[in-house]
């Protein structure tokens, strides 16, 4: 089992000795949260509370996710970053091409770029984005940025974009992780991605995953490698580590506040720190091989 550490919406400043101090008590990556802008008027509901309350969010700090990958990337030396995830319809995908490659070269292939549907609207209409087939566009996205990673000339001609053939270099390739839990994203993460990302909240997560094993088995993709990160009270302990890992659940995202609360996060950084490196004591280095 792989342990992800998970910190958002908190004092910029943290972020840097954060990573230091996961990759030193011995988590395999940190997730980076992905957000654009805060609508003054919205009656847009978040899917992952269960009133859909999107309160939380006003006036939360933000770096945007590349950036802070690239700093953290740059204290550490083995902390494998995953956005969690970046609203990939909304970008243009030879931008985030450009960018992922980059960051995995310069970390030294340290990426597993995390992808799903914004669940804003707004953020399609201050991107200039159709809100419409925000599917199709999100599975050329994908084509498009797995394709460009690889570092040969690469075309592409479909109903959302149409790219002439070009490369990037340096390139350097990733995996890509999609997360959600309709049926579309899950297909999406098999068809697709090399990986699924669950977002928590109240969907059965033994549902979720019967869910993926059987698309993961219709599509004769069952014995391939696949990544499954999933957020559960399980992952607080080791005999419930071990049970995720009898599932099939090959990551766990741990976090130890609730992202959810209205207002300022007010712990300080030495208690954050304080409870990643207790969390590795009792769990994590009681379930290492």
């Amino acid at each position: 089992m792989r342990f992800t550490y998970a910190e958002a919406m908190t004092d910029p400043s943290f972020y840097l000795p954060l990573a230091r101090a996961a990759e030193e008590a011995g988590y395999t990556s940190m997730s980076v949260a992905d957000s654009l802008v805060y609508p003054k008027e919205s009656d847009s509901v978040y899917p992952y509370t269960a009133d859909g309350n999107r309160e939380f969010l006003e006036d939360k700090p933000f770096i945007e996710t590349f950036t802070l990958i690239a700093a953290m990337g740059a204290v550490t030396t083995r902390l494998r970053f995953t956005p969690f995830v970046l609203k990939l319809p909304v970008r243009p995908p030879v931008l985030v091409a450009k960018q992922a490659t980059s960051i995995a070269c310069l970390t030294g292939g340290r990426l597993a770029l995390g992808v799903g549907l914004s669940p804003w609207p707004e953020d399609f209409e201050v991107m200039g984005v159709p809100w419409e087939r925000r599917g199709r566009r999100m599975d050329e996205a994908i084509d498009i940025v797995r394709g460009l990673s690889g570092g040969e000339y690469f075309e592409y001609h479909g109903e959302h974009f149409d790219v002439p053939a070009i490369k990037i270099c340096p390139a350097h390739p990733f995996p890509i992780l999609v997360g959600g839990h309709s049926e579309a994203a899950l297909r999406r993460a098999v068809v697709r991605g090399d990986g699924w990302m669950h977002a928590g909240g109240g969907d059965d997560l033994d549902g979720l995953l019967a869910r993926l094993d059987r698309i993961r088995e219709a599509e004769g993709k069952a014995g391939d490698p696949f990544e499954v990160h999933v957020i559960s009270m399980d992952a607080y302990t080791p005999d419930g580590v071990r049970r995720l890992e009898d599932k099939g659940v090959t990551d766990v995202i741990v976090g130890f506040r609730t992202p959810y609360a209205e207002g300022p996060d007010t712990e300080p950084l030495d208690r954050k720190i304080e409870h990643l490196e207790r969390f590795a004591e009792t769990v994590i280095a009681k379930t290492a091989p």
